[in-house]
């Protein structure tokens, strides 16, 4: 996002996107989407590649101070109403033409939790039928338009109450102003309203999450400010609402305190390394972060008050931008881990025919082409914004006047040019994407009714599952009823039935279904080191762990006097 002012550690809501020609293939795409390793793809199994922009609006473009009508006292001048940004200018059709026109196939649709409630008629807008609606009517035929036009809409829960992003304004967290349940009914409401559309192919849950005056949000303390644990939540009650939806989580944007000496800086998707999340249907799962020039690794964008002695991205060599941009966010796509998923940079921007900066014109052209090189999912940010005699913010790809002249990034005067029209006519992977063996963290009880448990950790209480028989019925074991030899003489021991292979475990509890074959056994210690295969990732990080082989299953668990495993009876 785009700096608006800096009061602590925070970045702002505001990028850009850029234009191409539309292929007729893209058009022909069948939702819903889903994933295979870190791909996305459509609902018959082939690629779909997200190639977005951000059509902010509805989510609050109020500075927050001043008379709320002046749109003086709006970002960049730019009075949006609550409602996609330009429909004061130019007609939903006018718009989503513009989009198709410079190669958009998806728009990330950000909405705040106050539109979604405000009851005030919108008016002055250029389609006729939509004046004197409120603005969630509003977002509603914008929804219907893009996707009667095969564009791919993500919802996105972009604020709370609807002001600029993302200062200390309220919007830091999902619950700074609201509970954790309210914000997860929202979005089993946004859900539940448009599940029937199978061109909304997604909720994007919260946008950049940051620290307020007090408080850093963290990802996996396990309190109120666990953005792990609500993601987790939120994502569990969509997939019962709205099944066919995408899930998308975007790291945490900012902890610490801007100031020299005092720690801080930008998480990103880093935590997901150690701990991701395990959604009931794990083929639903993108994780998503954002990059702009002018912030850093440890640099939060400000100039003035908030501003460290960090480099920001545009400072960093080339060399060290690849690695950072690793690091924080590209090992998602690493294959065959726990946290394997789809990566969609879901903002990343920088200013148009105003921007004289070299450092961050060269930026630009270095993270397009990692984009490109790594075959990325992404969203510029912003698609629209307002010009005045081709003047203004020029960070939009598409700009429209108080008559609805447009101008356009593919106009001829725009150095943006060249490098958008090379991410999106980019050579991508298409067509088929194989199913492949799928890793997850076991977060809950039981693994994901497609997996099986195969690995469990000596302390922690961590556990490793991994693409397996379906099952449903199950069977909680809790003491030794069913152990058939002493395979772990001296120990406690949790056995499975026959014919049944462990998909759950918690404390003294072994959960089992009746998916098992083969009668293949060995004992296989962890309670001083790790005994596993390379497989799946660092699943229970600074813990031992036990991992069964990918083609053997846990039929039971050796524990010692203070209840803690030891050994697995792995078995094929």
């Amino acid at each position: 996002m785009k700096p608006i002012r800096v009061l602590a550690p925070l970045l702002l809501a505001a990028s850009l996107v850029a234009p191409v020609q539309a292929h007729a293939e893209e058009a022909a795409w069948t939702g819903p989407l889903s994933t295979r390793g870190r791909w996305i793809v459509d609902a018959h199994g082939d690629r779909f590649k997200l190639k977005s922009g951000n059509w902010h609006g509805a989510s609050g473009t109020y500075n927050g101070s001043g008379d709320i009508n002046d749109p003086a006292n709006h970002h960049s001048g730019e009075k949006a109403d609550q409602v996609p940004l330009g429909l004061d200018r130019a007609t939903m059709a006018t718009i989503v033409s513009g989009f198709k026109e410079i190669g958009v196939n998806s728009v990330r649709l950000p909405f705040s939790n106050q539109m979604i409630k405000d009851t005030n008629p919108v008016n002055g807008l250029k389609d006729a039928q939509l004046n004197g609606k409120r603005p969630l009517e509003v977002y509603d035929a914008v929804v219907a338009e893009l996707t009667r036009n095969n564009v791919a809409v993500i919802l996105n829960n972009h604020t709370t109450t609807s002001r600029w992003c993302c200062g200390v304004d309220g919007n830091e967290r999902w619950n700074t102003s609201q509970s954790t349940d309210q914000w997860i009914n929202d979005w089993a409401f946004m859900a539940d309203r448009y599940k029937a559309n199978k061109r909304v192919v997604g909720a994007d849950l919260y946008n950049e999450v940051r620290r307020n005056v007090w408080d850093d949000p963290n990802w996996g303390w396990g309190n109120d400010h666990d953005w792990h644990k609500a993601s987790q939540q939120a994502a569990d009650r969509i997939q019962q609402t709205a099944p066919d939806l995408l899930v998308i989580v975007e790291g945490i944007n900012w902890t610490g305190i801007p100031v020299d000496g005092f720690a801080h800086g930008r998480p990103t998707l880093e935590p997901a390394r150690f701990l991701s999340h395990t959604l009931a249907n794990p083929d639903k799962l993108v994780y998503s972060a954002h990059f702009y020039g002018y912030t850093g690794p440890n640099h939060s964008g400000a100039t003035g008050i908030g501003e460290t002695s960090d480099p920001r991205y545009q400072d960093l060599s080339p060399q060290d931008h690849i690695n950072v941009l690793q690091r924080q966010a590209f090992f998602i796509t690493e294959a065959q881990k726990h946290f394997t998923a789809p990566l969609w940079i879901s903002e990343f921007g920088v200013g148009g025919r105003d921007e004289n900066n070299p450092k961050a014109r060269d930026w630009f052209e270095r993270f397009v082409n990692q984009l490109v090189a790594n075959d990325t999912d992404f969203a510029y940010w912003p698609l629209v914004g307002f010009h005045t005699n081709r003047g203004g913010n020029g960070w939009a790809l598409l700009h429209w006047d108080a008559a609805g002249n447009r101008m356009g990034v593919n106009d001829g005067d725009d150095w943006r040019a060249g490098a958008w029209n090379r991410l999106v006519n980019a050579p991508s992977r298409t067509g088929q994407i194989p199913r492949e063996t799928r890793w997850n963290q076991l977060v809950k009880e039981s693994c994901p009714q497609s997996e099986k448990l195969v690995g469990i950790s000596h302390t922690g209480n961590r556990g490793l599952c991994v693409s397996g028989p379906q099952w449903s019925n199950t069977t909680r074991v809790t003491n030794e009823q069913h152990v058939t030899s002493d395979w772990a003489s001296g120990y406690t021991k949790l056995q499975c039935p026959n014919g049944n292979a462990a998909v759950g475990y918690a404390n003294f509890t072994l959960v089992c279904a009746p998916v098992a074959q083969g009668s293949q056994t060995r004992v296989l210690w962890f309670d001083r080191s790790d005994n596993r295969p390379d497989q799946g990732g660092d699943w229970a990080n600074g813990h031992y762990k036990g991992q069964c082989a990918q083609d053997e299953h846990i039929a039971g668990v050796a524990y010692n006097w203070r209840r803690t495993p030891d050994a697995l009876l792995c078995r094929k």
